[in-house]
């Protein structure tokens, strides 16, 4: 047995001495260690010996396997970094020729919406306010005057976790969180902008989507107030010559409650199929904080007044960037997000 693994270590040797390529190495690997390699064939014969001899032929036969191991795995490593090195050698790189333009990604446009619309507002002193997405039946609805039985509630439209939480509907529950945190009772400039939820999903309409929400309590608050920030507002969004029209609505959190329409910025307010030939596009939801939402958030409505509005931040990116349908924002299609690699106001309604 000592001969054997005398002369199968002297054959290695030579065999390692002569090997000059991965494939060489691979060879060897079935010749020593494979199922007739020369090592296996060590115990071929185990069933013919003795305990103490199988004992002995084990041991040995174990031993110079993890010779063979090691020694063409060193030179298999030493191939290897041969080899790395030649190809460096050949694969050089001219570091002073000119690299090849990087392509970069680009802003979602939903996400450059919320920027411009956050940008817009605090530099008019608004707080930017975050709130939760799973909310209570309490702020989503109670604290915002919406009665039990009101549409809004039912299971159809909204996603409930369970008679007490739901997925928000609105982020105006941010509005209700705002006021119920503002223990000193001062005044209130707040937008909050995130997601909502909503069983609804076609072209113009998605189960999740974006909206923002804007508030505004302080004493001596008027319709005028409002009307004046909107119209900054559809200007700076939607370009400056934007008409701005408010409509008599209901809302249970606002009385007197809009709806505010803009003008068509495809045909300029002559009527076309994206306006439905009246020259006019519904933007936004808005009016004066209803005096019982006053109360519930611990403002005095003799002493405090506000305004609050709210709208779809996709439905602002699609009029926007002329997108036609709102599941486009949610595909990821590098296709479609590709196109906005321009500077924003190549993307821009003039």
């Amino acid at each position: 047995m000592n001969e054997k693994i005398k002369s199968i270590k002297e054959e290695l040797t030579t065999d390692i001495k002569n090997t000059h390529s991965m494939k060489e190495v691979a060879d060897l690997k079935v010749k020593y260690l494979g199922k007739k390699g020369l090592v296996t064939e060590l115990t071929s014969n185990m069933k013919e010996l003795s305990i103490e001899e199988r004992k002995e032929v084990g041991k040995l036969s174990n031993e110079i396997r993890t010779h063979v191991t090691e020694e063409l795995a060193t030179i298999e490593k030493k191939l290897e970094l041969e080899e790395l090195n030649q190809k460096l050698e050949k694969d050089t790189i001219d570091i002073s020729l000119p690299s090849d333009k990087i392509k970069r990604g680009s802003r979602h446009p939903f996400n450059r919406i919320i920027e411009d619309i956050e940008d817009f507002f605090v530099s008019m002193g608004y707080d930017v306010v975050d709130g939760p997405e799973i909310e209570t039946d309490e702020n989503c609805f109670q604290r915002l005057n919406v009665p039990l039985g009101h549409p809004a509630r039912d299971a159809q439209d909204t996603f409930y976790i369970d008679s007490e939480y739901l997925l928000r509907t609105q982020t105006s529950s941010v509005q209700a969180r705002t006021m119920q945190k503002n223990q000193e009772k001062t005044p209130i400039r707040m937008i909050c902008p995130g997601k909502v939820y909503r069983r609804d999903d076609d072209a113009t309409h998605s189960h999740q989507f974006g909206q923002v929400e804007g508030l505004v309590i302080d004493k001596n608050v008027s319709l005028a107030d409002l009307k004046g920030t909107l119209e900054l507002f559809a200007k700076k969004m939607l370009g400056e010559n934007t008409k701005v029209r408010f409509r008599p609505s209901f809302f249970p959190f606002t009385e007197p409650s809009v709806e505010v329409d803009v003008s068509c910025f495809k045909c300029g307010g002559k009527g076309c199929s994206l306006c439905k030939q009246t020259g006019w596009i519904e933007v936004l939801g808005a009016g004066m904080v209803h005096p019982n939402v006053l109360r519930m958030g611990g403002y005095d409505p003799e002493v405090w007044t506000g305004f609050a509005f709210g709208t779809g931040l996709d439905r602002f990116a699609m009029f926007r960037y002329a997108i036609p349908d709102i599941r486009y924002l949610y595909t990821n299609d590098i296709r479609f997000l590709e196109q906005f690699d321009r500077k924003d106001e190549e993307n821009e309604i003039k």
